[in-house]
């Protein structure tokens, strides 16, 4: 499992327990095909009424569960816009470094303005930054979210866009909070410059739930988490898509072979174990201004959904999120500084 077993992922917010809303079926194929603008997903079976989900807090208030004797109780917070700037390519340079359209998905960025499939480390530190504190040129990313209206965004007949499957019109964040947060059990480190972490997995509906770790919620309604499911909200209440990130480092790699040894969640009493130390946990609030789509007879009309790999249908259990830091080292020491100390920054 790679240290991401599901016992560990409770105290981070990210308890898979009970999750499981039986969507991992292919859904909608006695529609005979898979719903969607492409017939690619989504489809009916992968959506659910917020309020038909039992509250299952998977993130309580500042990311934290209560808190025992000792720990890191702080917060950084760094706002680096919700890309208005519409910076977005199809590339992954974590996985897959020096290929064009190697994630098949338009991503979003925000922070690091140099981000693509053949930056160097050097080119991303030496970057632009969104962020307003630019002493953060961190990288972070996710796969766009469209609304399947019959539009076509700029992209339909490009790679990561229309030719591999992702249709419809992209749709900017109302808010992207980034925030850092401490351990329940202790100080945190700094983390090394050029430290990439990927948390959740963009092909689990093939790959299966080990590495999944996703979190699909309303406004109004964020103690009812689900995994395998896009939530439909009521009228008033916005989409919020959540990430919380690995927050224990082995102390010596800034990446792995598979991009996630070096890294893991904490164990079930909130410690890091085989030796990791604890790091700020990243904790990535997305809030989306979409209406529900209307479903009826089993067929979805105007479905939003994360953009995915062809194969993975746009299944809500596929959304993921991609951090490099690059924080100036002092603002980063400031940072630890702040959560160990108790306060919030930002």
């Amino acid at each position: 499992q790679d240290g991401q077993n599901q016992d560990g992922q409770n105290q981070d917010g990210q308890n898979q327990d009970g999750q499981d809303q039986g969507g991992q079926d292919q859904g909608g194929q006695d529609q005979g095909g898979n719903g969607g603008q492409a017939n690619n997903g989504p489809a009916a079976n992968d959506f659910i009424n917020i309020e038909d989900v039992q509250p299952n807090s998977r993130n309580l208030p500042n990311g934290l569960a209560a808190n025992g004797d000792g720990g890191s109780t702080g917060t950084f917070t760094t706002n680096c816009g919700t890309n208005e700037n519409e910076n977005r390519n199809s590339d992954n340079v974590i996985v897959a470094p020096g290929v064009s359209n190697g994630a098949q998905h338009q991503h979003d960025y925000v922070g690091n303005q140099s981000n693509n499939a053949f930056a160097s480390d050097e080119d991303l530190a030496n970057a632009q930054t969104s962020c307003q504190n630019q002493g953060d040129k961190s990288s972070y990313f996710w796969p766009v979210l469209r609304i399947q209206d019959g539009s076509d965004d700029i992209d339909a007949g490009q790679p990561g866009g229309g030719q591999d499957g992702n249709v419809g019109k992209i749709v900017e964040p109302a808010e992207a909070q980034l925030k850092f947060v401490g351990n329940r059990t202790s100080d945190v480190v700094a983390m090394p410059k050029a430290l990439r972490i990927i948390t959740g997995d963009a092909k689990s509906f093939t790959n299966g739930l080990n590495n999944a770790n996703t979190s699909w919620s309303c406004t109004g309604f964020e103690d009812r988490q689900v995994t395998d499911k896009y939530p439909l909200c009521p009228q008033g209440s916005s989409v919020v898509r959540t990430s919380n990130f690995q927050s224990c480092w082995d102390g010596q790699n800034i990446d792995s072979a598979n991009h996630r040894t070096h890294v893991d969640f904490v164990e079930a009493d909130g410690s890091c174990s085989n030796g990791f130390q604890a790091i700020p946990q990243l904790q990535v609030r997305l809030v989306y201004d979409v209406e529900a789509p209307q479903i009826n007879n089993g067929q979805v009309q105007n479905a939003f959904a994360v953009d995915s790999f062809p194969e993975q249908l746009h299944k809500p259990i596929t959304d993921h999120n991609d951090f490099i830091n690059f924080f100036d080292e002092n603002v980063m020491n400031e940072m630890v500084e702040c959560i160990n100390s108790g306060q919030d920054c930002q």
